[in-house]
């Protein structure tokens, strides 16, 4: 995640925190100092920095805090408020029109920011709340632009209106709302044409969208990784047009994340969403909190809640659980969770939304080698024959040759993966007599 490097420098300022009984004034200066480094390294903007600073030092430098019975988790607990506060407080939600009347949202941004991936991104996201959107292809100088629209729009089940190549996008704009109204689309979303730079011929196109057709919303597209450019482009974008919110794009990436803890401070605007990946799906409602408790390491249980809601099979979900009661689970199971793992965005980035994860990163803990560890596994996996996947049991030394063989790895490995999944069946047939103590209690077998 984009915070990685940041969540890393502030744990070791807490964890020295933690480790005093009592808290001098000098303690907190001198771990602000070490925050005020790791937020400017992560880019942070340093006007925002310096104002946020200060509103921490103001309320940790308090007889209260100082005097308390745990003056370092006092601290931490301020540095979270005031984080989420520099991010916006509260989750801002995009405003549709009330009753059937059509809701028209302008995207804008500079090229290369992922603006048409988003467009087609926030689509999904209105038909999964019951509207019934229609995305328009008002960038007619970029070659390809309205076919990529298309074939997103396409993935999400969305209908794309284009007028092709040869006509003004204000133009293209009015005669999209004219066929919403005959087709009882509700939300319009305008997919804007971009430039490498904010330039005056871009501001004017966009105001004369805006003065040919009502938009209701305009929602800028920034790219993490610009770092602190993110936050200058959506200063002239609302200083020029005037903006509504804003969606930051691959916050997933190798990127500092300054532009998230700054872009709400500098601008007013709040960020809407954050795109977490390439896949149509992996667009994030952006809560400050939940974010902030990511930054501190403190993970982020309520998104992998509602990740596991709409991204896991129920049903397979209750078999395996069923399977793994009776340790009846056998290889085609593994490969199914893994294939879930995945679909909620690898274990990466499970990893930073699981309380107490990062210390097991700051530890040696590497997601990435992990990856790899059950990239290898599954190759061993699908060298096996269907019936060998269905009984575990078969796998007798000739078979284990054949199978790491087939999968390209030394035998030892075949023998390690299959000791491990031996070793976790057994511990399943325990697990029922385990839960057999009085009241409920757990028994242990030692």
């Amino acid at each position: 995640m984009a915070f990685d490097s940041l969540s890393e420098k502030l744990q070791n300022v807490f964890k020295n925190l933690r480790s005093k009984g009592r808290l001098t004034e000098a303690d907190v200066k001198a771990a602000m100092k070490e925050v005020k480094m790791a937020l400017l390294e992560a880019d942070v903007n340093f006007r925002v920095v310096k104002k946020f600073i200060k509103g921490v030092e103001e309320r940790a430098i308090g007889q209260d805090v100082m005097n308390g019975l745990n003056p370092g988790q006092m601290v931490i607990k301020i540095v979270n408020e005031e984080l989420i506060a520099l991010m916006g407080s509260e989750t801002t939600e995009i405003k549709f029109q009330p009753g059937s009347a059509i809701t028209v949202i302008m995207m804008a941004g500079l090229q290369g920011a992922g603006k048409t991936t988003t467009t087609a991104k926030l689509a999904g996201k209105f038909k999964l709340k019951g509207k019934k959107p229609l995305l328009v292809a008002c960038d007619v100088y970029r070659p390809a632009a309205i076919k990529q629209l298309q074939v997103n729009g396409e993935k999400q089940g969305v209908e794309v209106f284009s007028m092709g190549e040869n006509h003004k996008p204000a133009n293209i704009a009015k005669a999209a709302l004219e066929h919403a109204a005959k087709n009882h689309n509700n939300v319009i979303i305008l997919d804007t044409a971009g430039r490498l730079h904010v330039d005056e011929e871009m501001m004017a196109e966009l105001q004369e969208i805006k003065d040919t057709v009502e938009v209701h919303q305009t929602i800028l597209v920034v790219d993490a990784m610009t770092g602190q450019d993110a936050v200058n482009v959506a200063s002239s974008f609302q200083e020029k047009i005037g903006i509504d919110g804003v969606i930051i794009t691959k916050l997933d990436g190798d990127t500092r994340g300054g532009a998230a803890l700054s872009i709400k401070a500098v601008t007013g605007c709040p960020i809407l969403y954050a795109g977490m990946g390439e896949k149509l799906s992996d667009l994030e409602q952006f809560y400050p909190d939940r974010m902030a408790s990511r930054i501190l390491g403190m993970g982020d249980v309520l998104t992998l809640i509602e990740k596991a809601g709409q991204e896991m099979d129920e049903t397979k979900a209750r078999e395996m659980a069923q399977k793994m009661k009776k340790a009846q689970f056998d290889y085609n199971d593994y490969l199914e969770s893994v294939k879930q793992m995945k679909k909620m965005g690898g274990l990466a980035s499970l990893m930073n939304m699981i309380p107490g994860m990062n210390q097991m990163k700051n530890q040696g803990v590497d997601a990435e080698e992990g990856e790899k560890r059950m990239a290898r596994m599954e190759a061993i996996i699908f060298s096996m024959t269907e019936e060998e996947r269905a009984n575990p049991d078969l796998l007798n030394p000739s078979r284990r040759h054949r199978i790491a063989k087939g999968a390209g790895v030394d035998i030892s490995e075949v023998n390690s993966m299959v000791k491990r999944f031996n070793e976790t069946r057994k511990m399943m047939k325990k697990l029922p007599g385990m839960m057999g103590g009085k009241k409920g209690r757990m028994k242990f077998p030692f």
